[in-house]
């Protein structure tokens, strides 16, 4: 029996942290990706952003693992409340496909944001697709996006994605 992988204290997945997430499917089973799949993903996703106070600017669903990047809104905010949530709720809707043990994840500390490393997060989750050789270019994936509850057109794909991302989380010029 594996053990569990390290994680930090608590507190560092609560209030306004920026967390990137991985969750992989037990033995690597296969999702069955439809648009079906996709929209019941990001309903369960709304419902745990919305619940723990929660921003993903992007999320990619590869055929046996999801990455998501999660920034809490509120000192409320935790992350681990809502990766087990998430993991619950839609791996209901998954079955037979269980998650492995548990989530991976990288807590992205102020250092690393105030130096443009969770930039380069987000561009490493938005080229897996094109790593794993299922498209050209990632604006081409159909499984990607972003969450930001009361906005339900916000397109990762748009050119000005970050600009209006950030204006609308009240950190640009709104």
């Amino acid at each position: 029996m594996r053990g569990k992988l390290p994680r930090l204290d608590p507190s560092f997945y609560r209030g306004c942290a920026y967390v990137f997430w991985t969750h992989t499917t037990d033995q690597r089973e296969k999702f069955p990706l439809s648009r079906e799949f996709h929209l019941s993903f990001r309903e369960i996703l709304l419902h745990a952003c919305a619940r723990y106070q929660l921003a993903s600017p992007v999320y990619c669903i590869m055929p046996d693992h999801i990455h998501l990047f999660w920034i809490g809104m509120d000192l409320k905010s935790d992350q681990l409340k809502a990766s087990s949530f998430l993991r619950k709720y839609f791996g209901e809707r998954i079955r037979p496909a269980l998650w492995q043990r548990q989530a991976h994840d990288h807590v992205v500390r102020e250092d690393e944001r105030a130096s443009g490393r969770y930039v380069d997060t987000i561009n490493y989750l938005l080229a897996n697709p094109v790593r794993a050789g299922l498209v050209e270019r990632w604006q081409d994936y159909p499984y990607l996006g972003a969450m930001l509850v009361g906005y339900p057109d916000l397109d990762r794909r748009r050119q000005d994605f970050n600009d209006l991302f950030w204006k609308l989380m009240g950190e640009g010029d709104a």
